[in-house]
C-alpha cells in the first residue's frame, strides 16, 4: 500500500513525546529462543550504560506482522524510541515524510563507513546523502539446515547439496520423516524460492529478475527450471504442517525433518537447545550449488522526537548497537554475521565460519530482496507464492506467467 500522502500530511501534525526521556521503548519482532537472547544482549548492553532504561517492545508475530504495527504507531503520533526494521525500502517513505532521526552526524563521527561491510548496507540506511539507521547484522536467506542424525535413521547419506538431497528425499519419507520443513506463512515461502531461484538459476539471473525487473528473463526457460524445482519443493514439504519458522527449525532439531531453508537466523535455535554445528545440524550456504549470500539482515531506525533527553539516548543506543563487543556478542547469540569487518569472531561455530569466509569476497555478495524491490512488490509476490504453495493443482507453468508479469510491473 502506498502512503505517502498519509506520511507527509502526519509529518506536518506530528509532535512527538515521550512520558519519560529514560525509558526507550523498543519494538521488534525478535521473540523466539534464539532472536530473545539476542535482545537481551542488546538491552543489558545499553542499561548497562547507565541513565536510560531498554523498555521492551516485542511484537509477536513475523515481521509482516510487525511492520504495520510499527508504521501506525509512528504515523499516528504514538511512535516508540526505536524500532527494527529490515536493511531495504521499508521505511523509505517514513523517512522522506521527515519521521526518522538522522544519524549522520553521528555516523561520520564514528566513522561507520570504514567500518560497515558490506558497504550496501549503510547505503540502505542513506537517503539523499544522509542516515537514518543503523544496520546491526547481516542475515543471508541462503542457507539449508540439515539434520545428520535423520538422514542416518533413514539409511541414506546427508547431502552435499540440494541435488543429493531431493535424491534421499525418498528414503526419509518411507522412514515417516518430513524431508523439508518450510512454515505456511508467505515470507517464509518467498525466501525460499529466492534461494532456489539463485542457487539453480546463479546470480545472473537472479540479478535481472530482481534487480533490473526484466520480465523476459522471470518468464524464460532458466526460470522455468526453479519454477519446477519449487514445485518439487511443494512436494517434499507435504507434511511439515507448521507456521512459524521456528517451529518448522524445531523439526529439523529433533529429527522430525531432513532439512529446512531459512536464513541464518535458524542457528540461534540449534545454540539455544545447546546443538552443535557440524555435528548436531550442519548448513549449506547456497544449498551447496552457489557460494554466495545475500546480505540483508535488520536495521533500527528512530523515530524523531521534540525530547532533546530521548534524542540523546537515541544517539547512545545507535553507537552502542555498533560497538565491537555488542557486535560479537549479539551476532553470536543471533546466528547471524557482524556488519563491522573489524571484530573477533574466533568464537564462531563451523557454518558461522564458512558464511565469514564466503563474505571475504565481495563478487559472493548479493543484496537482499527487499533492498532492490519495494514493499509493494514483495507483498504481491508474497501472494502469488503463496496461492501456489497452498494449490497443488496450480502448475509451475501458470505461477510463472503471472510471477513475469509482477515483475515488469514492479517498482
Amino acid at each position: 500500500m502506498k502512503f505517502k500522502h498519509t506520511l507527509a500530511a502526519a509529518a506536518v501534525a506530528l509532535t512527538v513525546g515521550t512520558a519519560n526521556a529514560a525509558d526507550i521503548e523498543v519494538t521488534h519482532w525478535w521473540t523466539s529462543g534464539g532472536e530473545a537472547a539476542a535482545v537481551k544482549v542488546f538491552a543489558d548492553s545499553f542499561n548497562a550504560m547507565g541513565g536510560d532504561t531498554w523498555v521492551d517492545g516485542a511484537i509477536a508475530g513475523s515481521g509482516g506482522v510487525a511492520r504495520p504495527v510499527i508504521v501506525s504507531r509512528i504515523l499516528g503520533g504514538d511512535p516508540m524510541g526505536a524500532t527494527q526494521l529490515n536493511h531495504g525500502r521499508q521505511a523509505e517513505e517514513l523517512v522522506e515524510a521527515g519521521l526518522m532521526l538522522d544519524l549522520t552526524e553521528l555516523a561520520e563521527k564514528e566513522g561507520w563507513r570504514d567500518i560497515v561491510r558490506p558497504s550496501s548496507l549503510l547505503d540502505s540506511c542513506t537517503l539523499d546523502g544522509k542516515i537514518y539507521c543503523v544496520p546491526v547484522n547481516i542475515h543471508s536467506w541462503q542457507w539449508m539446515w540439515t539434520n545428520p542424525g535423520a538422514f542416518e535413521a533413514a539409511g541414506t547419506e546427508a547431502p552435499a547439496n540440494w541435488n543429493d538431497f531431493v535424491a534421499a528425499a525418498p528414503k526419509l519419507q518411507e522412514a515417516g520423516i518430513v524431508p523439508l520443513a518450510i512454515g505456511g506463512q508467505p515470507w517464509q515461502i518467498n525466501g525460499a524460492f529466492g534461494v532456489l531461484a539463485v542457487a539453480l538459476g546463479g546470480t545472473d539471473l537472479w540479478k535481472a529478475v530482481n534487480v533490473d525487473k526484466n520480465a523476459e528473463a522471470a518468464g524464460g526457460a532458466e526460470m522455468a527450471k526453479v519454477w519446477e524445482a519449487f514445485g518439487a519443493a511443494r512436494e517434499l514439504a507435504t507434511g511439515s504442517a507448521v507456521e512459524q519458522w521456528n517451529e518448522a527449525t524445531n523439526l529439523v532439531l529433533t529429527g522430525k525433518a531432513g532439512a529446512q531453508i531459512m536464513g541464518d537466523w535458524a542457528q540461534g535455535e540449534f545454540s539455544v537447545a545447546g546443538k552443535s554445528a557440524g555435528t548436531d545440524y550442519d548448513c549449506l550456504p547456497g544449498l551447496g550449488l552457489e557460494t554466495v549470500l545475500s546480505t540483508g539482515g535488520d536495521a533500527f531506525y528512530f523515530p524523531v522526537n521534540d525530547d532533546a533527553e530521548v534524542t540523546a539516548a537515541q544517539m547512545k543506543m545507535a553507537s552502542m548497537m555498533l560497538s565491537k563487543s555488542v557486535q560479537v556478542d549479539f551476532n553470536l547469540a543471533k546466528g547471524s554475521l557482524p556488519v563491522r569487518g573489524d571484530v573477533d569472531l574466533s568464537a564462531a561455530n563451523d557454518c558461522m565460519k564458512k558464511g565469514l569466509a564466503i563474505l571475504e569476497n565481495p563478487d559472493n555478495i548479493l543484496p537482499d530482496g527487499t533492498q532492490v524491490l519495494s514493499p509493494d512488490t514483495v507483498q504481491q509476490i508474497d501472494d502469488l507464492l503463496a496461492e501456489f504453495w497452498a494449490t497443488a493443482s496450480m502448475s509451475a507453468a501458470d505461477a510463472q506467467a503471472r510471477y513475469a508479469d509482477l515483475i515488469g510491473d514492479a517498482d
